[in-house]
């Protein structure tokens, strides 16, 4: 299956847990990195969700924010460090390729954003991903 979603990363579920309809799941990236998906329990139970699980976190560009720092006080689960590879400046968007520890992300924000961050190829960015919004997929 091809799917439009730009950011697939691979890794491996290290920790399930299941609450009344949602579950978190901790996956390690290939990189080393740990990442936090929430999901429905069903979810969990189709896919056959448990430690060691291979899986692939998909997560939408435009659902990936960008910060200069780590980032204290926010409900915002997922922090992964990277560095601006690419910067792509339209009239109103920007789209910007940060390079991680095993892969790159890409994240779509306002070109207002990027230039409000300062952002160069070389920055270096934290991504920042609602586990909500980090979606799972077995082979």
């Amino acid at each position: 299956m091809t799917l439009s979603i730009r950011n697939q990363l691979p890794g491996t579920v290290t920790e399930v847990r299941p609450g009344e309809v949602m579950a978190t799941v901790k996956v390690r990236l290939t990189g080393g990195q740990n990442l936090t998906a929430a999901i429905t329990l069903e979810a969990v139970e189709e896919l056959g969700l448990a430690p060691g699980s291979e899986v692939r976190a998909l997560v939408k560009s435009t659902e990936v924010a960008l910060a200069t720092s780590r980032t204290e006080g926010l409900s915002i689960r997922n922090q992964v460090p990277g560095t601006v590879t690419q910067l792509l400046l339209g009239e109103v968007m920007a789209t910007v390729r940060v390079s991680m520890a095993g892969g790159e992300l890409t994240a779509a924000i306002t070109k207002d954003a990027a230039g409000d961050l300062g952002l160069f190829v070389g920055s270096d960015v934290i991504a920042l991903i609602k586990s909500t919004e980090v979606a799972l997929a077995t082979a």
